[in-house]
């Protein structure tokens, strides 16, 4: 039997703190068309632009919301050199990372 495939969500451009409730409803909806058996959802970074401490910021929001909505985990895929170094700056590179033990 073939494993579900994750959940995907693409982000790109300049993050700012106002679209963080909308980028945060539409993963619920994401996940909640998404079936159960789904652990994880792929966020990929890889259009992202000049990343600062409020993309750091909604990262963390959208992984809280994919905890909470299934107790999923947001597994992070293209992430600039740059927004990885703010993540373990910051003290988040291991609960908002790229999904590798």
């Amino acid at each position: 039997m073939e494993a579900p495939r994750p959940a995907a969500l693409v982000l790109s451009g300049r993050l700012t703190r106002a679209a963080a409730p909308r980028l945060c409803a539409e993963l619920e909806a994401l996940l909640a068309a998404t079936p159960a058996a789904v652990t994880a959802v792929d966020c990929d970074l890889s259009g992202l632009v000049h990343p600062d401490l409020t993309t750091v910021e909604v990262l963390a929001r959208l992984s809280l919301t994919a905890r909470r909505t299934g107790d999923r985990r947001l597994r992070l895929r293209g992430t600039p050199p740059e927004l990885g170094a703010l993540l373990n700056l910051v003290g988040l590179g291991d609960v908002v990372g790229d999904g590798r033990p």
